[in-house]
């Protein structure tokens, strides 16, 4: 009852499946891995300036809240995928800018604990949000009925600062590929 549905027999074997790796050893220590690097990533985002929800985290995320920026969640979604991180806007307890454009963050560490990052990465991409986040901020609209009004979309960072985030984020996915047993000079031969 209301996990089991219709006739799906493949849903209850993969429910079963998981299930059964949900119970190992192992698994609840790499549950265990997660939190922490969620915690670590906490506090590496407070000590670079970022305002995180609850002031740390008891589970696999983290929220933001950007608006010490003067930036919404959809552009600072933007600068930090721009910079080589996935994450995505979230709206924050209150938010007065709505789901569309949303004043937070949402960041979980589950991924990037599966390619085997810890501790020292965890400080690395904090720091790297942090430094993105401080030097950006949003632009004036020149044109239309908002103008003089500041951008919900469009945003300016200062020089270098997305570069070298992205040259980290690159360093960081060198160090911990998502595929590692894929030849990628063999691929790039055979279909480049």
């Amino acid at each position: 009852p209301m996990v089991l549905g219709g006739p799906l027999p493949h849903v209850m074997a993969a429910k079963a499946i998981a299930f059964e790796e949900a119970s190992t050893p192992e698994f609840q220590a790499y549950a265990a891995r997660i939190v922490d690097n969620a915690q670590t990533l906490a506090k590496a985002c407070i000590d670079a300036g970022l305002t995180v929800l609850t002031d740390g985290t008891d589970n696999h995320l983290l929220q933001i809240d950007v608006t010490p920026f003067n930036l919404n969640g959809r552009q600072a979604e933007a600068l930090l995928r721009e910079a080589g991180m996935t994450l995505n806007k979230n709206t924050i307890p209150f938010d007065s800018n709505g789901p569309w454009y949303a004043s937070g963050l949402r960041v979980g560490t589950p991924a990037l604990t599966t390619l085997g990052m810890g501790s020292e990465e965890m400080q690395e991409i904090g720091y790297v949000m942090g430094n993105v986040l401080t030097n950006s901020r949003p632009l004036k609209v020149t044109k239309g009925k908002n103008a003089g009004q500041w951008s919900k979309i469009s945003y300016k960072v200062k020089d270098g600062v997305l570069e070298d985030a992205q040259k980290r984020a690159e360093n960081l996915l060198n160090r911990f590929p998502l595929y590692p047993e894929l030849d990628l000079e063999y691929l790039q031969k055979a279909f480049g």
